[in-house]
């Protein structure tokens, strides 16, 4: 490393955190040349597994439910597996096992995995699978929320939350209304597939490479359904084309199934699904039946509050609990609600389990409150953004309500910047004068309406699993100065393992580009929660500092003996150990260089890797009782959507977005604002565009991207600002920064509004909107036409 000229060159160097770094990956995405699990090199004599699946929706097997002896006899055709040649625990729940990764004596829905089909060549299992006939009893299925309320089908026990006393509070109210909605399901649609690609080892031990973002879940349910134990299954994930929560407990029934087959048949076997079968087998987002009453007061304040929420959850518990707790949770959105009930009912259908999505309860929550927000605007004919503003938590020293910044769940909020977020979102986005802007259009264009929106956001950050709240690193530091980093958390393009390695870098006071973030390995970190609950960088983050400080300690007497000084005068900075404080010009003999500090501590035998260890502090939550500390801290958010309608067609066009978002200090801005850029953008597909649909048999019809449309680039305006808010954690997360994975995509609840305040004005504005998400072009034309007919 070239010295710097002077002190001041070299202090300019010092920091890698707050740069904004591209994506440690970049460079190989856009080659070709990053590896994904189905592009690593094949061992001889793989095979290839494909799934059968089950054509009803609910029935009883007959005997395991296929023709092993037909099967065997398809070309190429090598094994044929069921439930019956698991030598352990049939299962994949990752919460409650009651979910078997292989159908057994029953199917509860259509897409089951019945039997896994190993061959010679992808292609002929998968000719197989998909030919093979089951054998199976029809019976009735509930297919419907509102048919698993008709029969009392309920996964789990529903739950709610009750503060003050709603009733009277909604009885004695001067204004009062009440309503349903709903919102729809959402396919992850994540780039690369569901793949798991298993390699027998000696001794009955398995390696899986796996496209998952819970490495230790897979490695624990193989295990398990295997007979071994878990030092003899190691999971290994390098990165994933995408997640968003479908990897979480889903990729499960995929690793298993490859484990078994490899396992019993001591060959390499890879199984890699194609997007139809990947649709019709796994979870989505949990779509809700939201029912609500409410009373208020002239000014738009809500007096008291009764919310219903019903969530298809399928046929498994999967993470159905926290999910619609968190909806719970996230009810009251930026709102103090003195007077709430909340009740919550987790319906069991027969359709595929729904499952971890981005938001985790919290956008469906959020759904719910804000329109109700909407409703009271129009029944008083105000702007919803004065409705929003008078109902905003409030420091109780201004209230005179001493839990007017405390939560229906009894946690205090300690870091409210939410009424700051929205006043800055509005004057960056000419709020005021572009809604005048709006009016003055929508009342000279007939058949084209324009909408806006303004909508806030607070999210909590931290498992509602205390604990989950914990994470894991390993870091090894070479003779050459450079450095490799593992941590319990995944990269499945969010860039945690870029943030990852600026954390490591600045800990050690080294530049960024010594440092490698090596592929999650359950043999490298053990026990690490699922990269989920936008906790990777925090909890993982806290880890390596704790790792890397160790380090420093080793490294300081090394350090002292060099330099003959104090060991409280020794820092690390800018690839040196030096005296705290230097000053004046550069100095060798107050520096020691990073290559010859280490070279010198491996001589002088000093251990040169360390594990770290982080568990969040201060969450104190009993999720039966839905009560107390849930979260770490609160993140905050605002946007303004602006829409434009054509009400002959239901068409519409995102003609403007603009976000400011609070992220904390932020360890890289450049991947923050990618990570908010595309929580809008998918917020947006869920609410507008997303839609599953299914036959009266219970089957999934938008299975591909023929059926099921995603948001494009074409979708995304010229006018989409970005804004960070200037600000720190109050809580110690390293570099005081915040997560950024979920909170942004609540973000786009404002273009679902803006687009129901542009139906409104299809009626100018006289008529209560009946539109639910996602609000498709034939949903909106809909909207206008019952809108416009209450008018006449």
């Amino acid at each position: 490393m070239n010295a710097p000229a002077s002190i001041k060159e070299l202090l300019a160097a010092v920091g890698e955190q707050g740069r904004e770094l591209p994506h440690e990956s970049a460079r190989l995405h856009v080659s070709g040349g990053a590896t994904y699990t189905d592009d690593i090199a094949e061992l001889r004599g793989t095979l290839y597994a494909a799934l059968v699946l089950s054509p009803v929706a609910h029935g009883e097997l007959v005997g395991t439910g296929i023709d092993r002896a037909t099967l065997l006899a398809q070309p190429e055709v090598v094994a044929v597996f069921t439930a019956a040649d698991i030598p352990g625990e049939n299962n994949c729940g990752p919460i409650v096992h009651d979910d078997p990764f292989l159908a057994s004596g029953k199917v509860e829905f259509i897409g089951q995995p019945v039997a896994v089909v190993v061959a010679r060549s992808m292609r002929a299992a998968r000719q197989a699978a998909r030919g093979a006939v089951v054998a199976v009893k029809e019976l009735p299925a509930i297919l419907s929320i509102e048919e698993a309320l008709a029969q009392q089908s309920f996964i789990m026990p529903s739950k709610g939350i009750t503060r003050g006393q709603p009733d009277a509070q909604i009885a004695s109210a001067p204004h009062r209304v009440q309503g349903r909605t709903g919102c729809g399901q959402q396919e992850q649609f994540y780039l690369e597939g569901q793949i798991a690609y298993a390699l027998p080892r000696e001794d009955g031990q398995l390696t899986l490479l796996v496209s998952t973002q819970h490495p230790d879940g897979n490695q624990r349910e193989a295990a398990a359904a295997l007979n071994l134990s878990a030092k003899d299954v190691e999971v290994i994930c390098r990165r994933m084309g995408g997640a968003f929560g479908g990897k979480e407990g889903n990729s499960s029934i995929f690793s298993q199934s490859a484990a078994l087959a490899a396992f019993k048949l001591r060959r390499p076997v890879k199984l890699r699904v194609n997007r139809d079968d990947d649709m019709m087998i796994t979870g989505k987002r949990h779509d809700f039946r939201i029912d609500y009453d409410c009373g208020f007061d002239d000014n738009g304040r809500i007096l008291g509050v009764d919310i219903v929420l019903a969530s298809r959850c399928g046929y498994s518990t999967d993470y159905s609990g926290p999910v619609n707790d968190r909806a719970l949770l996230h009810i009251d959105n930026c709102y103090y609600l003195p007077h709430l009930r909340v009740i919550s009912h987790r319906c069991k259908t027969n359709t595929q389990s729904a499952t971890a999505f981005r938001g985790f309860g919290g956008p469906q929550g959020m759904f719910a409150i804000e329109t109700v927000i909407e409703e009271i605007a129009h029944e008083l004919g105000l702007d919803p953004l004065q409705v929003r503003k008078v109902n905003l938590y409030s420091d109780p020293a201004v209230s005179g309500d001493s839990g007017s910044m405390t939560t229906q769940y009894g946690q205090a909020i300690e870091d409210w910047i939410g009424d700051r977020v929205i006043a800055q979102v509005a004057s960056e986005s000419a709020y005021n004068a572009r809604r005048t802007s709006v009016d003055s259009y929508n009342k000279e264009s007939k058949y084209r309406k324009r909408g806006l929106s303004l909508v806030p956001l607070k999210f909590g950050i931290s498992f509602t699993a205390t604990m989950l709240n914990q994470g894991g690193a390993l870091v090894n530091i070479y003779q050459d100065g450079s450095v490799s980093v593992n941590h319990g958390g995944t990269e499945m393009g969010q860039g945690l393992n870029t943030k990852m390695a600026q954390v490591a870098a600045d800990a050690l006071g080294i530049e960024v580009g010594l440092v490698r973030v090596t592929g999650s390995d359950t043999q490298k970190v053990p026990n690490a929660s699922a990269t989920a609950a936008s906790s990777g960088a925090d909890i993982n983050g806290a880890a390596i500092n704790h790792a890397c400080a160790q380090l420093r300690e080793r490294l300081k007497p090394v350090a002292v003996r060099l330099l003959g000084c104090a060991d409280s005068a020794i820092e690390f900075v800018a690839g040196y150990a030096q005296l705290t404080g230097i000053t004046g010009s550069f100095d060798k003999k107050k520096q020691v260089p990073w290559q010859t500090l280490v070279k010198q501590a491996w001589l002088d035998r000093i251990g040169l890797s360390a594990t770290g260890f982080y568990m969040t502090p201060d969450i104190a939550y009993n999720f039966n009782t839905l009560q107390g500390q849930a979260f770490y801290y609160f993140c905050y958010g605002a946007a303004v959507s602006e829409v434009e309608i054509d009400t002959r067609t239901g068409e519409w066009w995102l003609r403007a977005v603009d976000i400011v978002h609070d992220v904390g200090q932020s360890i890289n801005p450049a991947i923050d604002r990618g990570q908010i850029e595309g929580a809008y953008v998918q917020g947006m597909g869920w609410l507008t565009m997303e839609e599953c649909i299914w036959d009266k048999n219970g089957k999934l019809l938008t299975h591909g991207p023929s059926t099921y449309k995603i948001p494009v680039a074409s979708d995304v305006p010229e006018h989409f600002r970005v804004s960070l808010f200037d600000g720190q954690n109050v809580k110690p997360t390293p570099y005081r920064s915040k997560a950024v994975g979920e909170p942004p995509l609540m973000l786009a609840l404002s273009s679902f509004f803006a687009l129901r305040d542009a139906v409104s004005a299809a009626a100018q504005h006289r008529a209560r909107v009946d539109l639910v998400a996602p609000a498709t072009p034939e949903r909106i034309l809909l909207a206008c036409e019952r809108a416009k007919a209450a008018c006449q």
